[in-house]
Order: structure tokens, then C-alpha cells, then sequence
């Protein structure tokens, strides 16, 4: 299967509406945010490359380094924050002194999906509050368009 962009966009909506579950990796079950990647990563590019360890809702508030951000490039391409396309996954921090914490897959040009805790995956613009705490941006490997 040839990994496109269009596949990787067309993937992430079909998780749109599924429910928020801290951990979870499952379309129309629950995930969070990392599940919603996991997920996306599973259906298009195939068995995960490593396994998640258990995280608590908080664990970026105890955090040092940039664990997300590090797994992430552990797998997927490490791209300039600012030239994201189409499938791309987007990682973002809350505060300046923090890590990365949340991450979404780019939809369009000024959209993304994502997770979050008490909403179901949605469809969301890429405004500028979240331009504003975007870190890292990576592409999925093997893309060929």
C-alpha cells in the first residue's frame, strides 16, 4: 500500500466522533490524543513500533526532557514546525516551560483532529492559540506524495 496523504486524512476522520479515553487506541471506542497517532499509525503504516508505556493524565506537568516529542522522532520524520502539510502530526505544549503534551494529525491546510480530555475526536482549526504552542511537527514515514 503506497502511504499518501489523502489515506492518512482519510483515516484520522473516520476516528472523528470517537470518544475521549485516557490511554486508549481504539476507533469508535475511545483514545486520547497519542491513541488517536497510534491509531492512524496502525491503519496506515501497520504494527506499532514500540510499546506506549502507562502515562498519567499529568505526566508532563512531571515530566523533564521531551518524552513525546523524543518517541516521536524515534519513528516519524522530524519536519520544521512551520512547513506541516496534510497528515503531518503536530505536538503541542501548554506552557513554554513545559514538554509537548498533546498531539493532532493535520486535516487541511487550516485544520487538524485531535483528542481531548472530556470531547470525542473533532475537527478543529489550526487558530492562532494553538499556532502559538505548537513545538515539533513530524511527517509519517514512507509517504509518497
Amino acid at each position: 500500500m503506497n502511504l499518501t496523504r489523502s489515506l492518512i486524512v482519510a483515516e484520522t476522520r473516520d476516528w472523528i466522533g470517537t470518544p475521549y479515553r485516557h490511554q486508549a487506541s481504539l476507533k469508535g471506542v475511545g483514545c486520547d490524543c497519542l491513541g488517536l497517532v497510534r491509531g492512524v499509525w496502525r491503519a496506515v503504516v501497520g504494527e506499532e513500533p514500540e510499546r506506549t508505556p502507562p502515562y498519567a493524565p499529568d505526566w508532563a506537568e512531571a515530566a523533564s526532557g521531551e518524552p513525546l516529542a523524543d518517541a516521536a522522532a524515534r519513528h516519524l520524520i522530524p519536519i520544521d514546525r512551520t512547513a506541516f502539510a496534510t497528515g503531518d502530526v503536530l505536538l503541542f505544549r501548554w506552557r513554554a516551560h513545559l514538554p509537548a503534551k498533546h498531539a493532532a494529525i493535520v486535516t487541511g491546510p487550516e485544520t487538524m483532529a485531535h483528542a481531548h480530555d472530556g470531547a470525542a475526536v473533532t475537527e478543529v482549526a489550526i487558530a492562532p492559540w494553538w499556532r502559538r504552542r505548537l513545538a515539533y511537527a513530524f511527517r509519517f514515514p514512507g509517504m509518497t506524495d
